[in-house]
């Protein structure tokens, strides 16, 4: 219920979009608060799919990146990527394509390390994509890629 209500709320305040509001001269700033309210909303979002989260932002010393969401979907054990981006024409990149093979590599390693951590590695799990596309003025585009890609991404 209070997940429920909280992405209820997000959503509301999403009507405008979950782009940063400010335009900032470091792009690099802006493309971070983006991706944090991105994050936000997807935690949101998966708690209302049924999704219990077990942690945010994951990283492993040596491994580059980090899981931004692992949460059990029932059984089973998914490590979920969040990808947002602000839609500004029909020629940009769809966000989840922006997980390439060095992306799902670098996630299979945390992810085998993270298991490893809690030895938990004979749990069942998968790798869910969660794409977010935001305009100005618009609610956010979400799409759900559930099994994404296996373990094996090496």
């Amino acid at each position: 219920m209070i997940a429920n209500l909280m992405f209820s709320i997000l959503n509301y305040a999403a009507k405008r979009g979950v782009t940063a509001t400010r335009v900032e001269a470091a792009s690099k700033q802006v493309a971070r608060q983006t991706g944090v309210k991105g994050e936000t909303y997807a935690y949101w979002y998966l708690r209302r799919q049924g999704y219990t989260p077990v942690a945010r932002n994951y990283t492993v010393a040596g491994i580059k990146g980090e899981i931004d969401i692992v949460a059990y979907d029932g059984p089973v054990l998914v490590f979920v990527e969040v990808k947002t981006r602000s839609a500004s024409g029909p020629w940009q990149a769809r966000p989840e394509e922006a997980v390439n093979h060095e992306k799902r590599r670098n996630l299979s390693r945390m992810a085998r390390q993270f298991l490893r951590s809690r030895r938990i590695e004979s749990a069942t799990c998968r790798f869910d994509v969660l794409a977010i596309e935001t305009r100005p003025g618009q609610k956010p585009a979400v799409r759900l890629h559930k099994d994404a890609f296996g373990m094996g991404a090496e």
